[in-house]
């Protein structure tokens, strides 16, 4: 594979920058950027920007309003957008139900909530883990059985990321309780003003409320809001999942926050001189950069594949495994770096229009919530253990 961009692929690099020096709000920037909290508004703002410039779904067919893309492309973007340090995307709908619709939904469904999902009409969440049925997403015990033209569905769904702010879920729900764990499972979009529904935050250890429980008890849910057959929902649910651990790796993002701590540790000093030129510090900024950078020949590779058509496989499980430690040894890093100054931080400092007075570096009050937020990205998406069994079945035969 040729790694190096021809002519028109630089040229549409410079395109690229030139739209977030022209559209990316500095104020939303600045909020990336400082590792401040974003409130929906704020998402949704940035949103509707790109879904204006056609930018928002830009691995979506142009069928179905994608820009026609290729593979390039979309990491050019990527990678420009996390350097800009623009807000990312909310990827529920956009980034996993969207490809599940367009490969496997009906056309009215896609017609009705695929022109939704772009203008932002509907905000959604996913509704995949549960008490016990984490890793073992099979062992899923919400249950959806058929009356009539309805769904009567009971349950509880758990992390729950920004519940709070949605208007549809799309839940896994067991609609055969006598078949194999994997057979019985079905794809439906549930209304979360529906009744019988109830949202729960739960407070994260920076106090953030960013995930939530979802009590299902006798919600009706039509018919025509089953995706694809019943009890195929964990074909479409795998499928999803390749592209939500292709999303978490966040090459991009780990690429600016790279370049971050190449910034801080220049900065900081240890003995009188750099912490950059601390040979231990230095060996390990290094290894994460050779991991990165090899990261990134993996991420082109996942997306030549969907380009061609196919969904992403067990490369995915590759980046999802490295992505996540990768991002966890930077914030790991990062924090080291900053030293004293990423302990005492506030709370409040990281919300937007904190006045009060900094403690060290502007933003060294993220350097300890994201470092411990970070910790999740092992588990969430299916855990780094069930990835690396993927691998060992589909890569290896054992």
């Amino acid at each position: 594979m040729d790694l190096s961009f021809t002519p028109v692929e630089e040229a549409f690099r410079e395109e690229v920058r030139a739209f977030f020096r022209d559209k990316l709000p500095a104020r939303l920037s600045t909020l990336v950027r400082e590792g401040k909290r974003l409130r929906k508004s704020d998402m949704e703002e940035w949103h509707a920007i790109l879904n204006e410039r056609g930018w928002l779904a830009n691995h979506w067919p142009e069928q179905w309003g994608g820009p026609g893309w290729s593979v390039i492309q979309r990491f050019i973007f990527d990678n420009e957008s996390a350097l800009a340090h623009a807000p990312r995307v909310v990827p529920f709908g956009v980034n996993m139900l969207g490809p599940v619709l367009i490969k496997y939904g009906s056309e009215e469904q896609k017609k009705q909530w695929l022109p939704r999902i772009l203008d932002g009409s509907d905000w959604w969440c996913q509704g995949y883990s549960e008490p016990g049925a984490g890793s073992d997403l099979a062992g899923l015990k919400t249950t959806a059985v058929r009356k009539g033209d309805v769904y009567v569905v009971n349950g509880q769904k758990t992390w729950t990321t920004l519940g709070q702010h949605a208007d549809m879920i799309f839940c896994l729900v067991r609609t055969d309780a006598t078949a194999k764990k994997q057979e019985g499972i079905s794809f439906l979009l549930i209304d979360m003003k529906s009744p019988g529904i109830e949202v729960r935050p739960i407070t994260l250890i920076d106090g953030e409320q960013e995930v939530n429980e979802v009590f299902f008890t006798d919600v009706e849910v039509p018919v025509a809001n089953l995706v694809g057959e019943e009890n195929m929902g964990w074909t479409y649910a795998k499928y999803l999942l390749t592209y939500e651990r292709t999303n978490i790796a966040g090459v991009g993002f780990s690429i600016a926050s790279f370049e971050r701590l190449k910034e801080v540790a220049q900065m900081q000093k240890k003995g009188g001189r750099s912490l950059a030129d601390d040979p231990l510090f230095a060996a390990r900024m290094a290894r994460v950069e050779i991991d990165l950078a090899n990261m990134q020949t993996t991420n082109l590779r996942v997306l030549a594949a969907v380009a061609g058509g196919g969904a992403p496989g067990a490369e995915s499980s590759m980046l999802k495994i490295k992505g996540t430690e990768i991002r966890q040894e930077i914030t790991s890093l990062t924090r080291r770096a900053y030293g004293s100054y990423a302990a005492p931080y506030i709370p409040e400092a990281l919300e937007a229009g904190w006045n009060g007075e900094d403690v060290g570096p502007e933003d060294a009050a993220m350097a300890a919530p994201s470092y411990f937020n970070n910790r999740k990205l092992s588990i969430f998406g299916g855990s780094n253990e069930i990835q690396k069994n993927i691998i060992s079945k589909a890569i290896l035969g054992l």
